[in-house]
């Protein structure tokens, strides 16, 4: 696949459109850290921001907060999965700015969400990054690598000599992210259809890269259910209607093992991955189908498709990120496209009904994560 074709898929899987300003007059004063909180960012070229956005009982939206990050973004889609990150204790949020090739750190627990720290990705472009412990991994998409960091109290060091490169160069990484087990580091490869996984030693350095080989064409986004099996889906360069999601073991080797090969999404551009809280669901944004297909996790690990079109949900023009909030009842769907979040209520068997869209959003927004 050509260097073209994939950036077009990142258009695809992340719009490209010029940003919108967030009101400031949408945005309150006032900030709530002990209530469910949804993150992303702006990614804007001209200074990247977090915006924070309160929970409310119903599953809607209400805009809180908008804090500098220190840093830029691209202005476009970054194509990638898991801008933003948020620590196990929720004290802490991590956020790429893909433009400066910097990571930020927040603390939670204060009034406004507070700008701690920023340290030099280690690389170029930086796309993901992904937190366990102390231990915090970044994949650079412009170096095509992953570089270790230590979260020492509200700062992150750079771990020496950490550098791993990935299998090839113009890989366009999608997302990094540890296994529940912290046994391995996996990073999906949109360009070479190749999925790495990299041991995770105990000082919290990465072993050899082991490349495993997608079960259909662009693997994108990921997740792992409660049983620690990964579920990747597949954009399939962007062809409509092609799309799917495979699910595999990931055993002590770190070479995976097809449980469900390529089950169709019958939407297209399949790139963005997360489980249901209560473990027995699978859902994928459909960026280029402005939908989001849902999957039911069998006990074996096999994936079937709660609808036969694929269409679980409607969502707004271009969604990419999602998450579920914390108490696993709603699902949102950042837009870009449509500069909204789409928020659903989970239901008995898999179903999504829409509660709230919340709009105002700058399209080049990237990255959703709640504490």
């Amino acid at each position: 696949m050509t260097n073209r074709r994939i950036f077009l898929i990142g258009s695809i899987c992340a719009a490209t459109v010029l940003p919108t300003v967030l009101s400031s007059s949408a945005i309150a004063n006032y900030y709530a850290p002990p209530k469910p909180t949804v993150y992303t960012t702006s990614n804007a070229t001209a200074g990247n921001q977090l915006l924070a956005f309160e929970q409310l009982k119903d599953g809607s939206l209400k805009a809180v907060a908008t804090v500098p990050t220190g840093g830029t973004g691209t202005g476009g889609g970054l194509g990638n999965q898991g801008a933003i990150a948020v620590t196990r204790d929720r004290q802490m949020l991590l956020t790429v700015n893909a433009g400066s090739n910097e990571i930020s750190v927040f603390r939670l627990n204060e009034p406004t969400p507070k700008l701690v720290s920023k340290v030099n990705s280690g690389g170029v472009r930086p796309v993901s990054v992904a937190v366990q412990g102390d231990i915090v991994y970044v994949v650079n998409a412009g170096s095509d690598d992953v570089t270790g960091f230590y979260l020492r109290g509200n700062k992150l060091q750079p771990m020496p000599n950490s550098r791993r490169a990935l299998s090839a160069t113009g890989t366009a990484p999608a997302q990094v992210s540890f296994t529940p087990d912290s046994r391995f580091v996996v990073v999906t490869e949109k360009a070479t259809n190749n999925i790495s996984t990299f041991p995770l030693r105990n000082n919290g350095y990465l072993g050899d890269r082991i490349n495993n080989p997608s079960n259909a064409a662009t693997p994108f986004g990921f997740a792992f259910d409660r049983k620690g099996r990964l579920l990747v889906s597949e954009a399939a360069g962007g062809a409509a209607n092609a799309s799917s999601i495979s699910s595999y073991r990931l055993p002590g080797s770190g070479l995976l093992q097809t449980i469900t090969a390529a089950a169709k999404t019958n939407q297209s551009a399949a790139c963005w991955v997360v489980v249901s809280k209560n473990g027995e669901y699978a859902y994928v944004s459909n960026t280029g189908s402005g939908s989001i297909s849902g999957f039911k996790i069998e006990p074996t690990g096999q994936l079937k498709a709660l609808t036969a079109d694929g269409r679980t949900a409607v969502t707004g023009a271009g969604p990419i990120d999602m998450i579920f909030s914390r108490n696993g009842r709603f699902l949102s769907s950042l837009n870009t496209r449509s500069g909204t979040i789409s928020t659903f209520e989970l239901r008995d068997g898999g179903g999504l009904t829409p509660v709230a869209t919340l709009g105002s959003l700058p399209t080049t927004a990237t990255g959703l994560a709640v504490r």
